[in-house]
């Protein structure tokens, strides 16, 4: 998927995550916020300013070209409103869940800070060398992180519907190029992060089923070894749509949502192998 793809996705997941939030918003009335049932201990609050949070972090790196990563303590990072009566409502992530009001200049400010991302995104390219958490510096880019953010506010996006109904499936150009990003990207940095045990030579497959594509994993000590489209045999194969395979690898729905071959065993202990953060 190219540049300009990743930034329509990006543009089209910001209105339908607003759009979602609201929904929440307008249900609840004069009542709590709705919790976010796929983040436990959250509200669509909390989400939606999580989500705003990590938009002012990446929009920092790529205005500033930063080469290591900005200090996530240093409040100016996310540029809040300056007035003391709104800083003093605001969702604090130390207060999860907030389910008071969502307030006017909390969804402005999220919206502002996707507005101005997009923006960066649109008039640095794909090739602008920044700082990413990426062990592979080919991948130091501002295209990461457009790739990056058009899934996660995919993620968000079905997170925040769920809040209020049946969210929608990821759209599917979107969740294919979700899947190899999770796999070949995400996996090994998740195992890093977390310590995870070292493999045995698990060989996972990940197969489409609204299209073409397969994804092959092996999983050998502290290595992640991804074959596209390969023809050998797999301890156990997961099979589905391309929107629940990036869902799955995402852990937002549960294996028994996918079709198993093999060892169903060995689908469950993914997870301990590739730790979601």
């Amino acid at each position: 998927m190219d540049h300009s793809a990743h930034l329509s996705h990006f543009r089209n997941e910001t209105l339908a995550f607003e759009k979602a939030v609201e929904r929440a918003v307008a249900g609840a009335g004069e009542g709590p916020l709705p919790l976010v049932p796929s983040c436990p201990g959250w509200s669509a609050s909390d989400l939606l300013v999580h989500l705003g949070g990590v938009h002012r972090f990446v929009g920092r790196i790529l205005r500033d070209r930063l080469t290591a990563p900005p200090d996530p303590t240093d409040l100016s990072l996310f540029e809040l409103p300056e007035d003391p009566a709104t800083r003093g409502a605001w969702p604090l992530p130390e207060r999860a869940p907030n389910r008071g009001p969502l307030t006017q200049p909390v969804t402005d400010w999220f919206a502002q800070g996707a507005r101005q991302l997009a923006d960066l995104f649109r008039e640095l390219g794909p090739e602008e060398p920044v700082w990413t958490w990426s062990a592979d510096p080919g991948r130091h880019t501002s295209g990461f992180w457009l790739r990056m953010q058009a899934i996660e506010l995919a993620i968000h996006r079905w997170d925040a519907e769920g809040a209020t109904g049946t969210p929608d499936p990821v759209d599917a150009a979107l969740a294919a190029d979700a899947v190899p990003q999770s796999l070949e990207v995400m996996a090994p940095f998740r195992r890093a992060v977390a310590g995870a045990p070292p493999g045995a030579g698990e060989r996972y497959r990940f197969r489409r089923t609204d299209g073409p594509g397969s994804w092959t994993v092996t999983l050998s000590g502290d290595l992640v070894h991804v074959e596209p489209d390969a023809a050998g045999p797999a301890h156990v194969e997961a099979a589905g749509t391309a929107s629940d395979l990036m869902l799955f690898l995402w852990r937002r729905i549960p294996a028994d949502d996918l079709e198993t071959t093999g060892d169903e065993e060995l689908l469950v202990r993914w997870f301990t192998l590739v730790p979601p953060l």
